[in-house]
């Protein structure tokens, strides 16, 4: 996995609280054990009454990152057979983690199908980055998207204020549904859609069986004669997610499985994105 990546130039969050930061944000009256360097002398000397200068800087939170790890989340590309986009996914997730690490942020994982949902509890610092790491490594992709009531547990977990990162392929209407259930409660969501590259480009030819891993429906028909419409369902469905994040406030990035693997998360959280 690579952890550092994603690490250059941006952080995950621009949350503020005051402190002892660099912008000023306001005085308050001097109390004893103040730093004598905070207080404003020209102040004084007009008003006789000492008052310290607070700053605006960031506040540490809390980032739970939550893995899709149902059974559409084994597709492969055919030039990169043995990678899944469970795998591409852990590597985003690491990426985050090393981020908020770097941040001194809470960070925390829910994997969920339906034969699981596992949260690795939020924690701080460089041994709990491991123990996260492990976690994902043991992850693996199989099942359906769980009902709300096996979901409840895990969400009583995701504060509000939190930051969730949801890496899926949001392929699942009830996986869309429950981020838009998160936003609406306070929660700050993101999502990285996770999308292989020959979902993209459709580079099938001839006679294929296509088979839907997680309820095993299949169609048999020529390659060269679906491909218009599939990459037109395609665009649409894409148009569609890009629509309801939108409405809710829900910041989206796409990842195709041949692109830079911290480029979703560049999107999502460099000051660019966050001034935007």
């Amino acid at each position: 996995m690579r952890l550092g990546a994603a690490g250059h130039g941006h952080g995950l969050h621009a949350s503020q609280q005051r402190g002892s930061g660099l912008e000023f944000s306001q005085y308050r009256s001097y109390e004893p054990g103040d730093d004598l360097r905070q207080v404003d002398w020209k102040l004084f000397a007009r008003s006789d009454r000492y008052f310290v200068r607070e700053a605006e800087r960031e506040s540490p939170l809390s980032l739970w990152i939550v893995l899709d790890a149902t059974a559409s989340m084994t597709q492969v590309d055919q030039a990169r057979p043995h990678t899944t986009r469970l795998d591409i996914a852990k590597e985003i997730a690491a990426c985050a983690i090393q981020l908020a690490l770097q941040g001194s942020d809470r960070f925390g994982l829910v994997a969920v199908n339906d034969a699981q949902v596992q949260p690795t509890a939020s924690g701080l610092g460089a041994r709990h980055r491991d123990r996260c790491l492990l976690a994902l490594d043991a992850m693996r992709s199989a099942g359906r998207w769980p009902d709300a009531t096996r979901l409840s547990p895990a969400w009583n977990m995701l504060t509000p204020r939190s930051l969730v990162l949801l890496l899926s392929d949001c392929f699942d209407d009830a996986v869309v549904e429950m981020a838009e259930k998160l936003a609406a409660t306070g929660r700050d969501v993101c999502i990285v859609q996770v999308l292989m590259a020959d979902e993209r480009d459709f580079p099938y030819r001839g006679g294929h069986l296509f088979v839907d891993t997680e309820n095993a429906a299949t169609l048999l028909g020529d390659a060269d004669a679906l491909r218009s419409e599939y990459l037109q369902r395609f665009a649409d469905a894409r148009a569609e997610l890009q629509a309801r994040c939108t409405r809710v406030g829900i910041r989206l990035a796409t990842h195709f499985a041949d692109t830079p693997i911290d480029a979703p998360l560049q999107a999502l959280f460099s000051a660019q994105a966050r001034t935007a």
